[in-house]
């Protein structure tokens, strides 16, 4: 617990340095909201009008900190372009960002465990170099091109899967899975070449170890000794590689969201960009943020779970 709360306590300065530097960042983009909000028709007294009503006549440290106060009570402001809540919005893209996120890293993670375990304990053979080759190809290969290629054969020529669009699993599983297999596929085969390269590695590291050795020369089986002493320590790398793949995943699919028509968390942070709408801009990354720290808490809770040393410091 006091392992968990340190975490916690150290997320606290880093989630303020993100607000500001969010809040200092965003008022650099070209542009007057007021502008894009009234047109170019408006008269300066509207101006003048708007821009008391949104506070952005006072000082940007007074904005700053009044924005802060809002944000502590649960509050993300409204939408400069459609005065929605932005926590609204939020809540209506969220899931679906994470479910694609998370999607696309199951994937990757049923590619890459078996193809890393069959690469390490089978060096040199066909297995392993059929495995790197997938890998290096993963690796290579842009997944927006993965994506309009799947469109073109599955949704074009084969007519198995819908091109685009997005049905909430609430509403209907059977068409939500439907619609979210190929942005989780062509996503996950990237995701999927990176891990398998790291727990090769890292198993090929840990299967020289002198405690391997030792459990081979006490006549243990070879699927025990991988399954049971090697795989454990080979996951610490993979884990802490995990959780950077998750987080970026979780802000950084802007692209398979547009290609495939699905209304996520990125496509609103780069509309809200577009539109100057620097509110829900803010308000987007802080939460963007916050998930990155929780995603990274995970990931140390589980490292500390498999290493007890990293509790104290000890460990790798």
């Amino acid at each position: 617990m006091a392992f968990i709360l340190r975490r916690l306590v150290l997320s606290i300065p880093i989630l303020l340095l993100v607000s500001i530097m969010v809040f200092s960042l965003i008022h650099l983009i070209p542009g007057d909201p007021v502008t894009v909000i009234l047109g170019t028709e408006a008269t300066p007294e509207v101006e003048a009008a708007l821009r008391r009503e949104l506070g952005l006549d006072r000082p940007l440290v007074v904005q700053y900190f009044a924005w802060l106060g809002n944000v502590l009570r649960g509050n993300l402001g409204r939408s400069l372009s459609d005065r929605t809540l932005v926590s609204e919005q939020i809540m209506q893209r969220l899931p679906v960002t994470i479910e694609l996120a998370f999607g696309s890293f199951l994937v990757g993670l049923l590619i890459a465990v078996p193809a890393g375990l069959l690469s390490a304990t089978r060096r040199g053979s066909a297995v392993d170099y059929s495995s790197t080759m997938f890998a290096l190809g993963g690796m290579s290969l842009p997944s927006f091109w993965l994506a309009m290629m799947f469109i073109i054969l599955f949704s074009v020529k084969l007519q198995w899967l819908p091109a685009s669009g997005y049905v909430p699993f609430t509403e209907n599983p059977r068409a939500n899975l439907t619609a979210m297999l190929m942005p989780m596929v062509a996503t996950g085969i990237r995701e999927s070449a990176v891990l398998m390269r790291m727990l090769r590695s890292s198993m090929l590291e840990v299967l020289h170890s002198d405690y391997v050795r030792t459990a081979h020369g006490k006549g243990l089986t070879e699927r025990v000794v991988v399954m049971r002493h090697a795989l454990r320590n080979a996951l610490v790398p993979v884990i802490t590689s995990s959780g950077l793949i998750v987080a970026g995943l979780l802000g950084g699919l802007v692209i398979t969201e547009t290609i495939f028509s699905i209304p996520g968390f990125g496509r609103l942070i780069v509309e809200a960009i577009f539109e100057r709408d620097f509110v829900t801009v803010q308000g987007a990354i802080l939460v963007s943020a916050l998930l990155v720290v929780l995603v990274n808490l995970v990931v140390d809770i589980l490292l500390a779970l498999i290493d007890p040393r990293i509790k104290t410091g000890k460990g790798a």
